[in-house]
């Protein structure tokens, strides 16, 4: 499983869409050499310290004109790898020019030649990923083929930690080190509060050699540990083929590029074929970019081959393959890999089964909440009161919510922008990510009861809890596990014309009512008198939208003193302010600004913004502006009921 700093993990919910983006050079992968200190039995690319490809390399004034023309066309962020990199005797240079003149960064290295003085430029807010071969010296120097390497790596990590710079564990799976994985990441998370796994499958040698090729394969994993290590949860693989066959089109038209250690700029750091890449010794970046990269979208083509083979495939959404892991495997850009064959009905059997058992669709006004759980979900899982709300398949309009059980550390001053602290939460909005910590009411207890991560929309989040002993004594009354699901709701239904209102809310020969109160206002007494009159949507919160131009009331499984709920919904026709009293009688609201008042002291507020405000107030003036308002004074005795039932023909 992968863990990471909330930080680093809001990078990775944050998703916004538009009709339309320009084609910009935002990210850039580096090779700073192919050259490296370990062997290692996996690896694709490598070459000995002392190759004389080393000659051909890009010098450091080479790189530095390179990044500059990329920046000037949009690259704020660099992607630091090798081979080796830090086998370069100019990588302190080279590291220090693009992370400085770059919004953010990442570095793969294996960590042997870090130097105390290394560490401390690698301070400089990034992401460094170490790789971790194996728990010991034994297993580590065996696959690395680097006696001596295992100690090596642990004085850089003790460098890194002394130095104060963070970094991720990254773990390299393969079939001679599978026997100690648990050990390995023991050791990861001894070693750094961030850990993740490498990838589980593995590139055959750019170089074609029978001798590597054959050690790589027997370094492979079963499928089923593939698929273990990396499930596929929450969407299909990228690496999904294309529909036709012009099989890198989707590849060329993302923003992203990589250069090679001798000035070879290509859209991908596997390909390797000369006539797929640019030499930026001969021409310019923007030329590469604008021309040349743009100009491949439909040299490589699939063919039959391609089309009746991947192309047709029913495993096509949950399969890893793409033209150049096929090219590399057999020298074809078209061919099937039955090595990934295998992975994809794994991956395929995977997902049904987690369809069935660890994710679950509920609806609620218009919107489906999908809930997502690392541990298995079963009917006794969440409160009964939900049950009718649940459907088969989600609809068009998704929330999307998964929950974990292990609390990732974190760094809580550098969370970004604290928005709101005020126990049982401190809110934090990083980019275009919210993160929610449920924290102790003690000011000196560190002590955190969950920690979430939200998109911009609040319409996907992940859910960190410190145990599973809630989730398992079953029976939860919140999909989110929160105090209350209104938190991400509310802030979701603003963007949709929509709130939650303190009611109890009825369908009368199909016409919606909402009786409007707080707490003790007699909202579940309401929905009592209401019983074999109408049908009870709920007797403490409903849910108002306008949808089509046209106000609609919705039932929600936040009930109050009645433990009645439905997932039923009804045109909104009237609104009936609650009064206590020993009459029962009807009157109608005329003044707007009393509407106003009684329905923004009852409209329920989650994290409430400024964005949230202004779209929640102006719906609040349309609705007292659109909808018949009442003051409703009544007893317990019942006696209100025949006011009701001869307005409601009228509404």
């Amino acid at each position: 499983m992968l863990v990471y700093s909330l930080r680093a993990l809001s990078r990775y919910i944050t998703h916004k869409s538009t009709n339309s983006t320009p084609r910009l050079p935002l990210e850039g992968s580096i090779d700073l050499t192919y050259r490296c200190n370990n062997a290692c039995r996996h690896c694709w690319l490598w070459l000995p310290e002392s190759a004389p490809e080393r000659e051909r390399e890009l010098s450091f004034d080479e790189i530095r004109r390179i990044a500059d023309e990329a920046r000037t066309m949009g690259c704020r962020r660099w992607l630091i790898s090798g081979g080796e990199p830090i086998l370069r005797p100019d990588f302190p240079e080279i590291f220090d020019y693009l992370t400085s003149h770059s919004a953010g960064y990442s570095l793969n290295t294996n960590g042997t030649l870090i130097t105390p003085a290394i560490a401390q430029a690698m301070r400089r807010k990034g992401s460094k990923m170490v790789a971790l071969y194996g728990a010991t010296a034994e297993v580590y120097d065996h696959v690395t083929r680097h006696p001596g390497g295992f100690e090596m790596a642990m004085r850089g990590f003790a460098y890194l930690k002394e130095a104060g710079a963070g970094f991720i564990v990254q773990l390299i799976p393969m079939r001679d080190n599978w026997h100690q994985w648990d050990q390995m990441i023991a050791l990861a998370k001894s070693l750094s509060p961030a850990w993740r796994v490498g990838a589980a499958w593995l590139f055959k040698s750019a170089s074609g050699s029978e001798v590597r090729n054959r050690e790589i394969e027997s370094q492979r994993l079963s499928a089923a540990d593939v698929v273990a290590l990396d499930p596929p949860v929450d969407s299909p693989c990228e690496g999904s083929p294309p529909a036709d066959d012009c099989l890198f089109t989707a590849c060329i038209e993302r923003s992203a590029f990589h250069i090679d250690p001798y000035g070879g700029m290509s859209f991908c750091s596997q390909i390797k074929d000369p006539a797929l890449r640019f030499d930026l010794r001969r021409g310019t970046f923007a030329h590469a970019w604008d021309k040349f990269l743009p100009s491949l979208a439909g040299q490589v083509r699939g063919g039959d081959e391609y089309l009746e083979g991947c192309g047709a495939c029913t495993l096509r959404g949950d399969c890893r393959w793409c033209g150049v892991y096929a090219r590399l495997e057999t020298g074809r850009y078209s061919a099937r890999v039955p090595y990934l064959c295998s992975i994809a009905r794994e991956a395929r059997n995977f997902r049904m089964n987690w369809e069935t058992q660890h994710k679950r669709h509920y609806q609620i006004a218009g919107l489906t909440v999908t809930v997502e759980s690392d541990l298995p979900i079963t009917d006794a899982t969440f409160g009964s009161k939900f049950d009718c709300f649940r459907v088969a398949e989600p609809g068009a309009d998704v929330v999307s919510i998964h929950h974990h059980f292990e609390m990732p550390e974190f760094d809580r001053s550098n969370l970004g922008h604290l928005v709101y602290r005020k126990a049982p939460w401190a809110i934090y909005r990083e980019g275009e990510s919210w993160i929610y910590l449920g924290i102790s009411p003690e000011l000196d207890d560190p002590a955190l009861h969950v920690a979430a991560v939200f998109n911009s929309t609040h319409t996907r989040g992940q859910i960190y809890h410190p145990s599973k002993s809630q989730y398992e004594k079953g029976d939860l009354q919140a999909l989110t596990m929160f105090p209350t699901d209104q938190i991400v709701l509310a802030r979701v239904l603003a963007g949709r014309e929509g709130f939650f209102l303190h009611s109890s809310g009825a369908v009368m020969d199909g016409r919606g009512l909402l009786f409007v109160g707080h707490s003790e206002a007699g909202k579940s007494t309401t929905a009592g008198l209401l019983a074999g009159h109408a049908e009870i949507l709920c007797d403490d919160r409903n849910v108002v939208r306008r949808d089509g131009g046209a106000w609609r009331v919705y039932g929600s499984w936040s009930h109050g003193q009645l433990p009645v709920v439905s997932a039923a919904s009804a045109p909104l026709r009237g609104l009936f302010f609650l009064r206590k009293s020993t009459e029962n009688r009807l009157t109608a609201v005329t003044d707007r600004r009393e509407m106003l008042d009684t329905l923004l002291g009852c409209v329920i507020r989650p994290l409430a913004t400024r964005d949230w405000w202004e779209k929640t107030l102006a719906l609040l003036d349309s609705l007292a502006r659109e909808v018949p308002c009442y003051v409703m004074e009544f007893d317990k005795s019942g006696a209100i009921m025949p006011e009701i039932e001869r307005l409601v023909p009228t509404l």
